[in-house]
């Protein structure tokens, strides 16, 4: 897969059209994950450089945790601590990713009605490359909760970073063929109109626009008010070059759309569109309402 063509799958799949449904418990261990990707240099020239004292202010929080953890092995206070502890040193460019694995798998055990915590497990494996440790994680999840968007989406990107988009759009068809059944059951539990729009950004994401824009339509016809599947659909007709088609899709999608995404929405109406035809090859590849 080309460079340019990965790096319009992940904006359209997990930057832009999910803008509607990612989950807020997925952002500090994410943002860690890039903070710690950034140079030093970088960090310096924002004038984010960290200084001695906070990172030594967190190494002792991390020594207390720890100490406590010992005694009491699941305390679930001190191991939340630890965690967030060590995120923030992620965030300050210390430590190591595998460190907050540990204390995830014990939260994972302790509640496992809390998918986040599966969910962050499962891409703390993806970031440290154990992709079959990442993938039990999120499958974990879905055996329970088969609509849960977060494990559907970090599966979908796990899939689609190993190169597997017919695993990732069989994974949606058949999330989608049980939702009737699964929202008789407890209502609400699968958003497939959130499904709909993932699919059709698998879909995209392999230039097969006709089978993404029939699936946004559907999603449309399917809830005319919900601006997700528009704002879908306007993404992809703009990639197309098709800029006039788009702009009224645009326009509606903000009309729709949540006083918190409108500005997003506009940002995505006059970027520039992203190159996907002409990509060249490239041996650099790169993760709710």
């Amino acid at each position: 897969m080309s460079q340019a063509s990965n790096r319009w799958i992940i904006k359209v799949i997990l930057a832009l059209c999910l803008i509607s449904f990612v989950a807020v418990s997925i952002v500090p261990i994410i943002a860690a994950f890039n903070d710690t990707e950034r140079s030093p240099t970088d960090t310096a020239a924002k004038g984010n450089s960290p200084t001695v004292d906070q990172k030594s202010k967190l190494q002792d929080e991390v020594r207390g945790y720890e100490l406590v953890l010992q005694r009491e092995p699941e305390n679930q206070a001190a191991l939340k601590g630890l965690l967030q502890s060590r995120l923030q040193l992620l965030s300050l460019g210390q430590g190591d990713v595998k460190g907050v694995i540990e204390p995830l798998e014990k939260l994972v055990k302790l509640n496992p009605e809390e998918t986040r915590y599966a969910v962050l497990l499962a891409q703390a494996k993806q970031q440290t490359g154990d992709k079959e440790g990442a993938a039990t994680a999120y499958r974990t999840v879905l055996t329970t909760k088969p609509g849960d968007l977060q494990a559907l989406q970090g599966m979908v990107a796990l899939l689609l970073q190993q190169k597997r988009p017919e695993a990732a759009i069989g994974l949606l068809q058949d999330t989608l063929s049980k939702a009737p059944q699964a929202n008789k059951i407890e209502a609400g539990s699968v958003d497939t109109i959130a499904v709909q729009v993932l699919l059709g950004n698998i879909h995209a994401s392999q230039k097969r626009f006709s089978e993404a824009l029939s699936v946004y339509d559907k999603s449309i016809k399917s809830d005319p008010l919900d601006f997700r599947p528009v704002l879908a659909k306007a993404i992809v007709l703009k990639e197309q070059g098709k800029v006039d088609e788009a702009k009224p899709l645009f326009d509606k999608a903000a009309t729709l759309a949540p006083a918190q995404y409108k500005d997003e929405i506009n940002k995505q109406a006059t970027a520039a569109p992203t190159p996907t035809a002409s990509a060249t090859p490239s041996d650099q590849t790169t993760p709710k309402k």
